[in-house]
Protein backbone atom coordinates (compact mmCIF):
# COMPACT_ATOMS: atom_id res chain seq x y z
CA UNK A 1 0.00 0.00 0.00
CA UNK A 2 1.22 3.31 -0.84
CA UNK A 3 0.41 6.47 1.48
CA UNK A 4 0.27 10.11 1.05
CA UNK A 5 -0.85 13.01 2.94
CA UNK A 6 -1.80 16.71 1.62
CA UNK A 7 0.43 19.24 0.34
CA UNK A 8 0.04 22.26 2.18
CA UNK A 9 1.49 23.87 5.78
CA UNK A 10 2.57 22.04 8.51
CA UNK A 11 3.42 24.07 11.43
CA UNK A 12 5.99 22.83 13.53
CA UNK A 13 4.11 22.83 17.04
CA UNK A 14 4.59 24.50 20.20
CA UNK A 15 4.43 23.27 23.56
CA UNK A 16 2.77 25.70 25.61
CA UNK A 17 3.36 25.40 29.67
CA UNK A 18 2.25 26.09 32.96
CA UNK A 19 3.78 28.13 35.71
CA UNK A 20 4.99 24.68 37.31
CA UNK A 21 6.46 23.62 34.02
CA UNK A 22 3.80 20.89 33.27
CA UNK A 23 2.53 21.13 29.84
CA UNK A 24 -0.24 23.32 29.20
CA UNK A 25 -3.21 20.96 27.88
CA UNK A 26 -6.09 23.79 28.21
CA UNK A 27 -3.25 25.80 25.69
CA UNK A 28 -2.73 23.34 23.92
CA UNK A 29 -6.37 22.57 22.59
CA UNK A 30 -6.55 26.51 22.20
CA UNK A 31 -3.51 26.19 20.42
CA UNK A 32 -4.30 23.68 17.85
CA UNK A 33 -7.85 25.48 17.26
CA UNK A 34 -5.99 27.71 16.22
CA UNK A 35 -3.74 26.67 13.79
CA UNK A 36 -6.74 24.88 12.24
CA UNK A 37 -8.60 28.26 11.58
CA UNK A 38 -5.76 29.96 10.11
CA UNK A 39 -6.08 27.00 7.30
CA UNK A 40 -3.23 24.69 7.75
CA UNK A 41 -3.45 21.12 5.96
CA UNK A 42 -1.60 19.69 8.91
CA UNK A 43 0.08 19.58 12.11
CA UNK A 44 3.66 18.43 12.85
CA UNK A 45 3.43 17.49 16.69
CA UNK A 46 6.58 16.95 18.59
CA UNK A 47 9.57 18.10 17.20
CA UNK A 48 12.40 20.51 17.79
CA UNK A 49 10.03 23.44 18.26
CA UNK A 50 8.29 21.35 20.94
CA UNK A 51 11.30 21.26 22.86
CA UNK A 52 10.97 17.58 22.27
CA UNK A 53 14.42 17.02 23.76
CA UNK A 54 13.27 18.45 27.18
CA UNK A 55 9.58 16.31 27.21
CA UNK A 56 9.35 13.00 28.54
CA UNK A 57 8.62 9.56 26.78
CA UNK A 58 4.54 9.85 28.18
CA UNK A 59 4.59 13.79 27.38
CA UNK A 60 5.55 13.14 23.85
CA UNK A 61 2.69 10.67 23.37
CA UNK A 62 0.72 12.39 25.65
CA UNK A 63 1.10 15.89 23.12
CA UNK A 64 0.79 13.87 20.33
CA UNK A 65 -2.34 11.70 21.02
CA UNK A 66 -4.18 15.15 22.51
CA UNK A 67 -3.25 16.60 19.38
CA UNK A 68 -4.67 13.94 17.12
CA UNK A 69 -7.52 13.56 19.16
CA UNK A 70 -8.54 17.54 19.24
CA UNK A 71 -8.36 17.83 15.62
CA UNK A 72 -11.32 15.75 14.95
CA UNK A 73 -9.89 14.85 11.59
CA UNK A 74 -10.18 18.37 10.25
CA UNK A 75 -6.55 18.42 9.59
CA UNK A 76 -3.59 15.40 9.29
CA UNK A 77 -1.63 15.19 11.95
CA UNK A 78 1.93 13.73 12.12
CA UNK A 79 4.64 13.60 14.80
CA UNK A 80 8.20 12.26 15.98
CA UNK A 81 9.78 12.77 19.61
CA UNK A 82 12.60 9.96 19.11
CA UNK A 83 15.41 11.08 20.91
CA UNK A 84 17.35 8.37 21.99
CA UNK A 85 20.97 7.40 20.93
CA UNK A 86 20.53 3.60 20.49
CA UNK A 87 18.40 2.57 17.62
CA UNK A 88 16.38 -0.29 20.09
CA UNK A 89 15.16 2.30 22.14
CA UNK A 90 14.23 4.78 19.41
CA UNK A 91 11.98 2.01 17.67
CA UNK A 92 10.64 1.46 20.94
CA UNK A 93 9.93 5.05 21.52
CA UNK A 94 8.58 5.15 17.23
CA UNK A 95 6.49 2.36 18.45
CA UNK A 96 5.31 4.47 21.18
CA UNK A 97 4.46 7.04 18.86
CA UNK A 98 2.51 4.83 16.48
CA UNK A 99 -0.10 4.51 19.10
CA UNK A 100 -1.08 7.60 19.50
CA UNK A 101 -2.82 7.19 16.35
CA UNK A 102 -1.01 9.89 14.13
CA UNK A 103 -1.23 9.83 10.76
CA UNK A 104 2.27 9.37 10.21
CA UNK A 105 5.36 8.95 12.36
CA UNK A 106 8.32 11.00 11.28
CA UNK A 107 11.83 9.64 11.73
CA UNK A 108 14.75 12.19 12.80
CA UNK A 109 17.47 12.05 10.12
CA UNK A 110 20.37 12.54 12.53
CA UNK A 111 19.23 9.93 14.60
CA UNK A 112 18.51 6.95 12.44
CA UNK A 113 23.24 6.44 12.49
CA UNK A 114 26.12 8.34 13.58
CA UNK A 115 27.71 11.03 12.13
CA UNK A 116 30.58 8.96 10.68
CA UNK A 117 28.06 6.10 9.21
CA UNK A 118 27.10 6.69 5.31
CA UNK A 119 23.66 6.14 3.64
CA UNK A 120 23.73 2.37 3.70
CA UNK A 121 24.16 2.15 7.62
CA UNK A 122 20.86 4.93 7.14
CA UNK A 123 19.42 1.94 5.27
CA UNK A 124 19.49 -0.55 7.31
CA UNK A 125 18.73 0.87 10.36
CA UNK A 126 15.67 2.21 8.41
CA UNK A 127 15.08 -0.87 7.19
CA UNK A 128 14.64 -2.13 10.49
CA UNK A 129 12.44 0.60 11.47
CA UNK A 130 10.05 -0.42 8.43
CA UNK A 131 9.86 -4.11 9.83
CA UNK A 132 9.52 -3.49 13.18
CA UNK A 133 6.40 -0.88 12.17
CA UNK A 134 4.70 -1.46 10.04
CA UNK A 135 1.54 -0.04 7.92
CA UNK A 136 1.67 3.59 9.42
CA UNK A 137 2.96 5.99 6.67
CA UNK A 138 6.44 7.37 7.80
CA UNK A 139 8.64 10.80 7.37
CA UNK A 140 12.16 11.92 8.04
CA UNK A 141 13.08 15.34 9.43
CA UNK A 142 16.57 16.58 8.74
CA UNK A 143 16.64 18.15 12.55
CA UNK A 144 20.05 19.96 13.16
CA UNK A 145 19.73 17.92 16.34
CA UNK A 146 22.19 16.09 17.54
CA UNK A 147 23.73 16.75 14.09
CA UNK A 148 22.54 18.15 10.55
CA UNK A 149 21.98 15.30 8.55
CA UNK A 150 20.74 16.33 4.94
CA UNK A 151 19.12 13.24 3.13
CA UNK A 152 20.77 13.10 -0.33
CA UNK A 153 19.04 12.82 -3.40
CA UNK A 154 19.74 9.25 -3.70
CA UNK A 155 18.49 8.15 -0.39
CA UNK A 156 15.52 10.29 -0.91
CA UNK A 157 14.37 8.09 -4.03
CA UNK A 158 15.42 4.93 -2.10
CA UNK A 159 12.64 6.00 0.84
CA UNK A 160 10.54 6.50 -1.95
CA UNK A 161 10.27 3.25 -3.50
CA UNK A 162 9.36 1.74 -0.17
CA UNK A 163 6.54 3.36 -0.77
CA UNK A 164 5.95 4.18 3.08
CA UNK A 165 7.30 7.65 3.05
CA UNK A 166 5.26 10.67 2.68
CA UNK A 167 6.75 13.41 4.40
CA UNK A 168 10.08 15.24 4.01
CA UNK A 169 10.55 18.71 6.18
CA UNK A 170 13.71 19.76 4.30
CA UNK A 171 16.49 21.86 6.01
CA UNK A 172 18.98 22.61 3.46
CA UNK A 173 18.06 25.78 2.91
CA UNK A 174 19.69 25.32 -0.42
CA UNK A 175 17.35 25.79 -4.00
CA UNK A 176 19.74 23.66 -5.96
CA UNK A 177 19.74 21.08 -3.76
CA UNK A 178 16.05 21.09 -3.64
CA UNK A 179 15.73 21.01 -7.19
CA UNK A 180 17.72 17.79 -6.97
CA UNK A 181 15.61 16.27 -4.04
CA UNK A 182 12.22 17.06 -5.80
CA UNK A 183 13.86 15.58 -9.05
CA UNK A 184 14.91 12.15 -7.14
CA UNK A 185 11.35 11.96 -5.74
CA UNK A 186 9.23 12.82 -8.42
CA UNK A 187 6.15 11.07 -9.44
CA UNK A 188 6.16 9.28 -6.11
CA UNK A 189 3.74 9.79 -2.90
CA UNK A 190 6.62 11.18 -0.91
CA UNK A 191 6.74 14.96 -0.80
CA UNK A 192 9.08 17.77 0.38
CA UNK A 193 7.97 20.23 2.81
CA UNK A 194 10.28 23.21 2.48
CA UNK A 195 11.04 24.58 6.06
CA UNK A 196 13.11 27.88 4.90
CA UNK A 197 10.93 30.81 4.32
CA UNK A 198 13.30 32.99 2.22
CA UNK A 199 13.01 30.08 -0.71
CA UNK A 200 9.57 28.37 -0.32
CA UNK A 201 8.07 30.54 -3.78
CA UNK A 202 10.98 29.63 -5.27
CA UNK A 203 10.80 25.81 -3.61
CA UNK A 204 7.23 25.70 -4.89
CA UNK A 205 7.59 26.28 -8.64
CA UNK A 206 10.31 23.49 -8.78
CA UNK A 207 7.58 20.78 -7.08
CA UNK A 208 7.70 21.10 -3.14
CA UNK A 209 4.15 20.24 -1.47
CA UNK A 210 4.38 23.03 1.17
CA UNK A 211 5.98 24.44 3.81
CA UNK A 212 6.76 23.26 7.54
CA UNK A 213 8.51 25.59 9.36
CA UNK A 214 9.20 27.45 12.43
CA UNK A 215 7.01 30.73 11.03
CA UNK A 216 4.13 28.95 10.92
CA UNK A 217 3.84 29.73 14.57
CA UNK A 218 3.74 33.31 13.88
CA UNK A 219 1.55 34.06 10.69
CA UNK A 220 0.39 30.49 8.78
CA UNK A 221 -2.29 31.78 6.94
CA UNK A 222 0.04 33.74 5.25
CA UNK A 223 2.21 30.64 4.59
CA UNK A 224 -1.63 28.99 3.31
CA UNK A 225 -2.13 31.84 0.85
CA UNK A 226 1.34 31.20 -0.82
CA UNK A 227 1.23 27.69 -0.98
CA UNK A 228 -2.42 28.39 -2.05
CA UNK A 229 -2.07 31.16 -4.51
CA UNK A 230 1.51 31.22 -5.93
CA UNK A 231 0.49 30.24 -9.50
CA UNK A 232 -2.70 32.27 -9.64
CA UNK A 233 -1.57 35.46 -8.64
CA UNK A 234 2.23 35.68 -9.21
CA UNK A 235 2.69 38.97 -8.57
CA UNK A 236 1.20 38.75 -4.95
CA UNK A 237 3.09 36.08 -4.20
CA UNK A 238 6.46 37.75 -4.93
CA UNK A 239 5.31 40.55 -2.89
CA UNK A 240 4.70 38.05 -0.01
CA UNK A 241 7.71 36.18 -0.32
CA UNK A 242 9.62 39.31 0.12
CA UNK A 243 7.93 40.07 2.98
CA UNK A 244 8.04 36.18 4.62
CA UNK A 245 11.99 36.26 3.79
CA UNK A 246 12.32 39.41 5.72
CA UNK A 247 10.04 38.54 8.77
CA UNK A 248 12.00 35.15 8.93
CA UNK A 249 14.64 37.01 10.94
CA UNK A 250 12.41 36.56 13.74
CA UNK A 251 13.79 32.71 14.19
CA UNK A 252 17.14 34.39 15.42
CA UNK A 253 15.20 36.20 17.72
CA UNK A 254 15.23 34.35 21.06
CA UNK A 255 12.60 31.74 19.62
CA UNK A 256 10.88 30.31 20.77
CA UNK A 257 9.35 32.80 23.74
CA UNK A 258 9.11 35.56 20.81
CA UNK A 259 6.23 33.30 18.96
CA UNK A 260 4.53 32.42 22.23
CA UNK A 261 4.10 36.28 22.13
CA UNK A 262 3.24 36.20 18.88
CA UNK A 263 0.26 34.05 19.86
CA UNK A 264 -0.40 35.94 22.56
CA UNK A 265 -1.08 39.16 20.47
CA UNK A 266 -2.91 36.63 18.62
CA UNK A 267 -5.65 35.84 21.64
CA UNK A 268 -4.06 32.58 22.00
CA UNK A 269 -4.03 31.89 25.82
CA UNK A 270 -0.54 30.43 26.11
CA UNK A 271 2.20 31.39 28.50
CA UNK A 272 6.14 32.26 27.61
CA UNK A 273 7.56 29.66 29.97
CA UNK A 274 10.11 27.28 27.90
CA UNK A 275 12.07 24.42 28.81
CA UNK A 276 14.61 25.51 26.58
CA UNK A 277 15.67 28.88 27.49
CA UNK A 278 14.33 31.78 30.30
CA UNK A 279 11.63 33.87 28.84
CA UNK A 280 12.98 36.19 31.38
CA UNK A 281 15.35 37.28 28.54
CA UNK A 282 12.21 38.19 26.31
CA UNK A 283 11.92 42.29 27.27
CA UNK A 284 10.51 45.53 25.80
CA UNK A 285 12.39 45.77 22.91
CA UNK A 286 11.92 41.81 21.69
CA UNK A 287 7.96 43.03 22.45
CA UNK A 288 8.00 45.60 20.69
CA UNK A 289 9.39 44.14 17.36
CA UNK A 290 6.78 41.45 17.61
CA UNK A 291 3.88 44.03 17.97
CA UNK A 292 5.28 45.22 14.75
CA UNK A 293 5.49 41.92 12.90
CA UNK A 294 1.72 41.24 14.03
CA UNK A 295 0.07 44.67 13.17
CA UNK A 296 2.23 44.65 9.80
CA UNK A 297 0.70 40.85 9.14
CA UNK A 298 -2.60 42.30 10.14
CA UNK A 299 -2.43 44.86 7.62
CA UNK A 300 -0.78 43.03 4.44
CA UNK A 301 -3.94 40.74 5.06
CA UNK A 302 -6.09 43.31 4.51
CA UNK A 303 -4.39 45.83 2.06
CA UNK A 304 -3.20 43.16 -0.23
CA UNK A 305 -4.04 39.49 -0.24
CA UNK A 306 -7.69 40.52 0.22
CA UNK A 307 -7.99 43.11 -2.67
Amino acid sequence: MRYTIPDGVYPTMLTPYTNDNQVDYDGLAELVEWYIGQGVAGLFAVCQSSEMQHLTLAERTGIARFVKEGSRGRVTVIASGHISEDINDQIDELKAMQDTGVDAVVMISSRIVRKDEDDEAWKRNAERILTEIPAVPLGVYECPSPYHRLMSPELLKWCAETGRFVFLKDTCCNIDQLRAKCKAVEGTSFKIYNAHAASLLESLKIGCAGFSGIMANFHPNLYVWLTENWERFPDKAEMLQNFLGLASLAEGQKYNINAKYHLQLEEVPVELYSRTRDYMEFGLPDRMIMEQMNRFTRGFIDKWLDS
